[in-house]
């Protein structure tokens, strides 16, 4: 690697390791499992010891201990993981392996928050092992057991930056002396965020980074998210700039340099969240600078991660708004916006005070968790509302009494989801029981506030609040199709369900003239038709009070639903037979609370009034509403100004989360044929977003098929 002997343009510099990340991802493959081995050798020497918390503490540590970092001669920010391994062999992995095999895993899910930053910013490392070794010396049983584990793994993540420190320094060695000054800079705050709480806006960003990938790589609790980079880091930048010792630019150069380590060490397919704006618990805007700095950093990396959401208010600055909405019209479509009033009534309905209420984060993609104390999972699970729809038809079939009326039959369906329902919660109840068992992550424990005060893991009940979101999926094809089996089964009785079934188990074939007749004769949803509308608000209500009814572990809590899809709309529509709505066997579902694909006929403002005609709020578990436009559209001022119009209108109307890709046809045809030229295409999925190259033929196509409004 060859060293400028000049400092770059930071401009360049940017591109220079915006490209250099593109390059890692495209030949990282494969990594050794090196893990495997540090976990196995710790797993060994711990034979002895009766806790599993305080063996899942020393686990933690040596493998924080054991992260190995890398420094260019342009990072900013210390902490690049190098995937090159640990050399060590084979057939070391491979003993490892099967040593690990005896032991039983947890199920479930883990990360998919944001962290309390709250402690370390204030007392450091150094205090947190001083208040953790006190409550060791007052406590017994396994609570001191899990207080070690805490110390453990708190030491461990002082040793990790450590490590990080050693790569800067090594990078010193051959450094110019423009860039001796850079790697400096960065040594001394990685030795004083090793035990010291940090003193500068660079040490308090250097800090989250190194507390998320730590608990990330450490505890396998993945996609563990910045957060509220804006509310976090205030304090810090005001300071900092009164001081003189901090610029704009150079605090964008730091958000930056955080979101290319992000990808350089989060896999393509997840989801990183960052969120701006909002409002505090008495309702003021807490927009600042720092909201501009995260949606401009996201403007020069351009790459997947992070999103950026906008907690949009009333109240939220129309310039905020509008810099988002232009970087939406010129492509980008990591900015999305959050409806802040609808999750926070939805929060309440959940328990939270407004304190709580307020401080949220799409813990990936549109899924809400609360900040700093959750031990929720989300999408657990998911359910294919349309292959129920399926069994159902089958039951009509073999029913000696089969529905007589509509109202009957919707009747005789809820009552099979609601058995799916209870089904998946003693599941979920099981598997939680699980990880109480075989679990613990004693590092995120320590991030997530009430844990250290109750001296209980994340996995055994420590956290505040221990949601369980599950996610609904193809509400908007269920709505279609229960309207075409009204109006062909029970008004006009052109079908009997034999006769449906046997048509939706020949996928149409031979069937055509009735397909076209399901899809293109009867109201779909998405065209602002009461008709269908109707199903889904009664369909949402039916699923509201029937998850309402039950509770999971620990605590008896709450089994929060959502119509959050990631990819599973393509992978569930891929699973499921021909729907009577006119969709053919395997194809996608709609990709959350928007119209299926193609069915919008009268435009984004009929399709927004469909998708508010019935209650967000409940949600939580998350909802994306996606909207696709031709770039063409965007080249006037006043383009991008109607664009905020509609955004604006969809969110006051009580809408939870809409994104939206700007991007042609043509651009996507171009992408298939020419991945190379368009590795950085990045587009909105079902409420993530991914590179377009990267995803599956089915998903690129499912793209594709959306609709693509040409007026505004």
């Amino acid at each position: 690697m060859s060293i400028s002997k000049t400092m770059p343009e930071i401009s360049r510099r940017i591109s220079i390791l915006r490209e250099r990340c593109l390059d890692r991802k495209a030949v990282r493959g494969n990594v050794p499992n090196w893990k495997a081995v540090i976990d196995a050798e710790s797993l060994k020497e711990s034979e002895n010891v009766k806790s599993w918390q305080l063996r899942m503490g020393m686990k933690t540590k040596a493998r924080l201990q054991n992260i190995r970092f890398e420094t260019d001669e342009l990072e900013l920010l210390a902490g690049r993981v190098s995937f090159k391994g640990h050399n060590y062999s084979k057939s070391e992995i491979s003993e490892s392996e099967k040593y690990l095999s005896s032991y039983k895993w947890p199920g479930g899910q883990t990360g998919h928050c944001a962290m309390d930053m709250s402690k370390i910013f204030k007392v450091g490392i150094k205090g947190i092992l001083s208040e953790l070794q006190k409550r060791l010396e007052s406590s017994s049983g396994e609570t001191k057991n899990t207080y070690l584990s805490f110390i453990y793994a708190v030491e461990g993540l002082s040793d990790m930056i450590a490590n990080a420190k050693l790569a800067a320094e090594k990078a010193m060695i051959k450094a110019p002396e423009w860039r001796k000054k850079e790697l400096l800079e960065m040594v001394e705050s990685c030795e004083r965020v090793r035990s010291e709480p940090p003193k500068t806006y660079r040490d308090a960003i250097q800090l989250i980074w190194f507390v998320d990938m730590g608990i990330s790589y450490s505890e396998n609790a993945y996609l563990v998210v910045p957060g509220h980079l804006d509310r976090e880091l205030i304090a810090f930048y005001n300071a900092d700039v009164k001081k003189g010792i901090l610029s704009k630019e150079k605090a964008l150069n730091l958000i930056e340099c955080l979101y290319i380590l992000i990808n350089n060490y989060v896999a393509d397919g997840g989801a990183v969240s960052v969120m701006v704006g909002g409002t505090d618990s008495g309702g003021g805007d807490l927009t600042n600078d720092l909201s501009y700095l995260s949606l401009e950093a996201l403007r020069r990396t351009k790459l997947v991660y992070p999103t950026v959401g906008i907690c949009w208010h009333e109240g939220t600055p129309e310039t905020l708004s509008m810099f988002a909405c232009e970087l939406i019209s010129k492509g980008y479509s990591t900015p999305a916006f959050f409806g802040d009033k609808i999750i926070q009534k939805g929060l309440k309905s959940y328990g939270l005070n407004r304190k709580q209420a307020c401080n949220y984060i799409n813990s990936t993609c549109v899924e809400i968790t609360p900040v700093a104390c959750s031990n929720v999972w989300v999408a657990s699970p998911y359910f294919s509302l349309c292959k129920i729809l399926l069994e159902e038809i089958e039951g009509q079939v073999s029913a000696s009494k089969p529905s007589k009326s509509f109202e009957s039959f919707l009747s005789s369906y809820y009552k099979r989801l609601g058995e799916k329902i209870k089904s998946a919660i003693e599941v979920q109840n099981k598997t939680r029981d699980g990880r109480k068992t075989y679990g613990r992550k004693p590092l995120q424990s320590v991030f997530t506030k009430s844990c250290i005060e109750s001296g209980r893991d994340i996995d055994d009940g420590g956290a505040d609040v221990n949601w369980i979101e599950c996610s609904f999926v193809g509400v908007v094809n269920l709505a279609d199709s229960l309207h075409v089996i009204n109006n062909e089964v029970f008004i006009s009785r052109n079908l009997d369900f034999s006769g449906l079934k046997r048509i939706l188990d020949s996928d149409y074939k031979g069937q055509e003239n009735v397909r076209l007749r399901f899809l293109d004769n009867y109201e779909k949803y998405g065209n602002n038709c009461g008709n269908v509308d109707s199903i889904v608000h009664k369909t949402a209500d039916f699923i509201k009070k029937e998850c309402a009814k039950h509770r999971v572990n620990p605590g008896k809590t709450h089994f929060i639903p959502g119509a959050f899809c990631w990819i599973m709309h393509e992978r569930l529509g891929s699973e499921c037979g021909a729907t009577p709505d006119g969709r053919r066997k395997g194809f996608p579902f709609a990709d959350g609370g928007g119209p299926a694909q193609g069915r919008e006929k009268n435009g984004p403002t009929s399709s927004i009034l469909s998708a508010t005609s019935w209650d967000h709020s409940f949600l939580i578990g998350g909802l994306a509403y996606n909207m696709k436009f031709s770039g063409e559209l965007f080249e006037s001022s006043e383009a991008v100004k109607r664009l905020y119009a509609l955004i604006a209108t969809f969110l006051k109307r009580g809408g939870f989360e809409t994104q939206i890709n700007v991007v042609s046809r043509k651009t996507l045809e171009e992408a298939k044929r020419d991945p190379e030229q368009y590795r950085d295409l990045v587009v909105r999925i079902g409420g993530y977003t991914d590179y377009f190259t990267r995803l599956s033929p089915e998903m690129k196509e499912e793209v594709m098929l959306r609709t693509e409004f040409s007026r505004l």
